[in-house]
């Protein structure tokens, strides 16, 4: 483009922006999954990009590492836009510059028409229960079970656009514990005419040139520290971008290492200008707070997330499918509450002339993170990473241009990953921080390790991806697993989906107080026969506790802890009866009202309890002509057991005086004790 022209399409942009209004506007509802197989989980949604807001009115929700503790979400919106030159539509108009979009503000509607959600596994479910009730976090709704799919999860999403263009998203997921940190996006976009999904509509020029498929990422690392360092963080007013592969200027100029010079973009939490009682990097929890308990004040460092993309491959053209090293060929860094990121209108030529310039304008020098802080000290932060914005910056993606015929298609892959320093590292470095046992420099030095950790998880994806997606399988977790209160034990029990010679043992690791605490090994239970369990005789009375188990295979891989993970509290139940004149039967007499004012609830409003009964006993209840109608075998140690009104063959018995046979299995001792039905 000459000089002149150059220079007049400046004027012609900068002019439309500044008549742009910025506001948000009502979202419409798509259907949502979770991706819940590993340490990183993600929500994810039909459109087809993950919006601003899309799922729960939260600016930070997503994004979620480790998955395991609350509010670890470090995504605040996606954005997707397609954009094409010299389009003609259905109706015979021509548009200079056409522009579709999903997110970061806008749902998508009317631009973007879903095809097919679908949520794929390699093997079903486990399923979790603590004394009987489903344990689960956000659990995946599996939708079909394909033991050929290489990822452990795989989304499959189908969405078709005004353009013409029909994206086919394979969101995968692995929960092997070297690979369990990062998804990969493997999208085909192929021209198919098909621009709403309901029939197939022939454009009248159904070619498309000048093709950018454009991506934003808005992070915030992480909801956890929003309240003390300042609410502005989570729609990442702080949010540090950095780069790397991302143009030839830029790589020189930056002199980037051999072994950085993938084609990548993150962020991570940066210096908060207003936050003035102590060095925020890293975002030390140094008091109490909407989340942070109380006993949580210790200095743990929360925003230790290093969070973004990697390109693993991009198609030269429809016609040559080989990798375009020189993809994405736009990297840049945008102000996320810029007045084009909402309301985006795919029929107002000015806005969409705006928008296809951000989408192909190349990659943006100087990197965000050195305009930010020029010296290059970024351990020592002095720079506002908002650059006086409202709202801080995001990264954009950009591939293209590509010319696109009838039938043709363009393949791009990436993964999107999180790494950073463990929760143990966090700890004890923020502890020395806040008692002054080390400088604001060295913690946050040790902070930065965890760009380091983010370059190996990119690493890894790119040779996931590089070998077929054939990196070795560890074993298959528990198919059940099953936490039940005793009086005198916690019984943990599972069982597999088929024997594996490749198991070596299973490891069985606990928690008290809460899910999110720091868990412990148990027991190692040696890999034979097909069921399995352990009695664990040392919990205390009163204090909750949680599990998980995991098969450990002879090469060391592990099935991943997050499909066996509990996250509801088990703990000991009343002690056993010391003595047989204990026992009692209540409420008696049974009525449906006496039920619910002794907190059995609605449900279980035909419940009566034998209270101070042996741990190891044998109740036989009888009609009062002494019919045998209920047998029940208890078994757990504790003094209690529950009947819930019902036969040997589940009919609820009616009205009367029945009696209650107990023998101690233990002593050889019965007692009898009669009560009273009324309905």
């Amino acid at each position: 483009m000459k000089l002149k022209s150059r220079i007049k399409l400046f004027v012609t942009i900068a002019a439309v922006l500044l008549s742009l209004p910025v506001h948000n506007i009502a979202y419409a509802q798509y259907n949502n999954k979770w991706m819940t197989a590993g340490s990183f989980q993600d929500w994810y949604s039909e459109i087809g990009c993950e919006i601003e807001e899309g799922f729960v009115k939260r600016q930070q929700y997503g994004g979620q590492w480790p998955a395991l503790y609350p509010y670890q979400d470090s995504k605040a919106a996606r954005g997707f836009w397609i954009g094409a030159r010299n389009f003609t539509d259905e109706t015979g108009a021509k548009w200079n510059w056409k522009v579709v979009h999903v997110g970061p503000r806008v749902t998508g509607a009317g631009e973007f028409f879903p095809q097919e959600f679908k949520m794929i596994s390699k093997f079903d479910y486990p399923q979790v229960f603590v004394d009987g009730t489903p344990s689960y976090n956000n659990p995946a709704e599996i939708d079909e079970v394909d033991p050929s799919i290489k990822p452990d999860l795989e989304l499959v999403n189908v969405v078709n656009d005004q353009l013409g263009l029909t994206m086919t998203r394979k969101i995968m997921q692995f929960s092997q514990q070297y690979n369990d940190n990062y998804v990969i996006y493997d999208y085909t976009f192929t021209n198919t005419g098909n621009t709403n999904g309901d029939s197939k509509i022939e454009l009248p020029n159904n070619t498309l040139t000048g093709v950018y498929f454009y991506w934003q990422y808005r992070n915030a690392s992480n909801e956890e520290t929003r309240v003390e360092i300042g609410d502005p963080t989570a729609w990442g007013k702080n949010t540090m971008n950095d780069a790397r592969g991302d143009g030839t200027d830029n790589i020189a100029k930056y002199n980037d290492p051999p072994d950085q010079r993938f084609r990548a973009q993150w962020s991570y939490h940066g210096h908060f200008p207003p936050f003035t009682k102590y060095d925020n990097i890293g975002g030390p929890l140094w008091t109490a707070a909407t989340f942070v308990p109380a006993g949580d004040t210790v200095g743990r460092l929360s925003a230790i997330q290093y969070y973004g993309v990697v390109t693993l491959h991009a198609d030269t053209s429809p016609d040559d499918t080989s990798d375009d090293i020189n993809q994405p060929s736009t990297t840049n860094y945008i102000m996320s509450d810029s007045s084009y990121e909402s309301n985006n209108d795919a029929f107002n030529e000015s806005k969409m002339l705006v928008e296809y310039y951000v989408m192909s304008r190349g990659h943006d020098t100087p990197r965000h993170v050195w305009v930010v802080q020029p010296d290059g000290k970024f351990d020592q932060p002095t720079g506002d990473p908002s650059l006086n914005s409202s709202g801080g910056y995001s990264f954009g993606n950009g591939y293209g241009p590509y010319t696109i015929k009838p039938g043709q298609s363009v393949h791009i892959v990436v993964a999107e990953g999180i790494d950073g320093l463990s929760r143990v590292a966090a700890t004890r470095i923020g502890i020395e921080y806040k008692k002054g046992l080390i400088s604001a420099k060295q913690k946050n030095d040790s902070v930065f390790t965890g760009q380091d950790s983010l370059f190996q998880t990119f690493r890894r994806a790119i040779e996931n991806y590089n070998s077929g997606y054939n990196i070795t399988e560890p074993p298959k977790p528990p198919k059940t697993f099953n936490v039940t209160s005793g009086g005198d034990r916690i019984t943990c029990s599972w069982d597999l989906f088929e024997s594996d010679p490749n198991i070596d043992h299973f490891e069985l690791w606990r928690a008290t107080g809460q899910y999110d605490s720091t868990y412990h090994l148990v027991a190692t239970i040696p890999a034979s026969g097909t069921s399995y369990s352990y009695d664990d005789t040392s919990p205390i009375r009163g204090i909750s506790y949680y599990y998980y188990v995991i098969a450990v295979g002879k090469d060391g891989l592990e099935s991943n802890r997050y499909y066996t993970q509990t996250y509801d509290p088990a703990t000991l139940k009343r002690p056993a009866g010391t003595s047989m004149d204990q026992i009692r039967v209540v409420p008696n007499p049974y009525n449906i009202s006496a039920a619910k004012q002794l907190g059995f609830g609605d449900q279980q409003a035909n419940r009566l309890a034998f209270f101070n009964i042996p741990g190891q006993c044998t109740i036989r209840i009888y009609t009062e002509i002494g019919e045998l109608i209920k047998t029940i075998y208890h078994t757990d140690g504790s003094g209690d057991a529950y009947w819930d009104s019902v036969t040997s063959s589940n009919q609820i018995v009616v009205s009367g005086i029945y009696i209650a046979v107990i023998d101690n299995n233990i002593t050889g001792k019965r007692k009898i004790v009669k009560f009273v039905i009324i309905r």
